[in-house]
């Protein structure tokens, strides 16, 4: 049996408010909870049973998986306290089935990859691997740790974040995929704390394991900022990424029971939720709304995210923006990038402009 583990306990901060009362794997992305796109993947690589390491709002995901009837067993296994990444891959390790030396898949549960596990998986068994870890290549490593490998792929070191160009001794980093033998995930030490970047990893080099890099240069992409989440949901709409939960690449990927008036445009891999309704001459471009949202004339949204149950008025422009959800943004409102708007929040007609216009002075005298 083929096993694998989804570490999926973050609380998302980064992607506020969105991430309120959501886990950021179940997020939308590209008509689906991200997780599941994830779950597709591993099914397609022959995995038969997958553990969900949870914590924050772990009764969601059971909720999110519970009609689940796809050939495919789920377990929970919950962190009652914070574990960090090597202490949460041992907390699930416990509801495993395979043997000592079966490999056993583990995959962050924000990470978007167009990596192929079954091909990760013969390399780990071809090498003999105790671990096999995900690499890509990054133009500017400067915000990562460093993984730098030897001609025949074996982990040298692993480096904390480089403070300058001389510390860049690879453009190699951890993908956030890895394939563990199951005598060596069973020995991270249990009901504590710890970093498989600071602690494991380090220490099976130390200790002269078989630590093995797999370096692609697949799409990869870490989903926790906002900008980030809409990028990948647009890349998985316009087939720059592939999922088993896309049948086909276009520019918009829209729901039979919304409501698109022909003027409008939807562009750019963007993805419009159940019921919601998009007026005339309204622009979305790279972005998502989620369901029950209404946009009226003229509105503009760009590399946005709408939550579920929000208006957006006429004319108003949003770029690069977050909107909670039941939130309503009056008419000619022009949002600053980058702004977050929280769940519930209401915002006047012409309440925020990023330049000022005629009517607005006049309307204010």
């Amino acid at each position: 049996m083929q096993e694998a583990i989804i570490l999926v306990g973050g609380k998302g901060t980064r992607l506020r408010p969105l991430t309120n009362h959501t886990p950021k794997p179940l997020l939308n992305v590209a008509g689906s909870s991200f997780i599941r796109h994830q779950i597709a993947k591993l099914m397609d690589a022959g995995v038969e049973h997958v553990v969900f390491a949870t914590s924050y709002l772990a009764s969601l995901f059971e909720e999110e998986f519970k009609d689940f009837s796809q050939d495919l067993e789920i377990s929970y296994a919950v962190e009652s306290v914070p574990l960090g990444t090597g202490g949460a891959i041992r907390n699930a390790g416990r509801m495993l089935r395979g043997s000592t030396d079966a490999p056993v898949l583990i995959l962050n549960g924000d990470i978007l990859s167009g990596l192929d596990l079954r091909d990760v998986l013969e390399q780990h068994a071809a090498r003999e691997a105790d671990v096999t870890l995900h690499l890509t290549r990054v133009a500017d490593p400067r915000a990562f740790g460093l993984v730098p490998t030897d001609d025949a792929g074996r982990v040298l070191s692993f480096l904390e974040k480089p403070k300058s160009p001389e510390e860049c001794v690879t453009d190699q980093i951890n993908a956030g995929c890895y394939v563990f033998r199951r005598s060596v995930l069973d020995a991270i030490p249990a009901d504590r704390e710890v970093s498989v970047e600071q602690e494991t990893f380090p220490e099976l080099v130390a200790q002269g394991r078989r630590v093995f890099g797999h370096t692609t240069q697949d799409y990869w992409r870490d989903l926790g900022t906002p900008l980030a989440f809409v990028h990948g949901s647009a890349d998985l709409v316009t087939g720059k990424v592939t999922s088993p939960l896309v049948e086909r690449s276009t520019e918009a990927l829209i729901h039979p029971t919304a409501t698109v008036d022909p003027t409008a445009r939807i562009t750019g891999g963007s993805t419009i939720g159940p019921h919601t309704v998009i007026g005339p001459r309204v622009v979305v471009d790279r972005s998502i709304l989620g369901g029950s949202v209404t946009v009226a004339e003229g509105a503009r949204i760009h590399e946005s995210v709408v939550d579920h149950d929000s208006s957006i008025g006429g004319e108003t422009f949003l770029r690069e923006a977050v909107v909670g959800c039941h939130a309503q943004i009056g008419a000619e409102n022009e949002l600053p990038a980058q702004l977050r708007l929280s769940c519930g929040i209401r915002i006047p007609a012409q309440g925020v402009r990023v330049s000022g216009t005629a009517a607005a002075c006049l309307t204010a005298h």
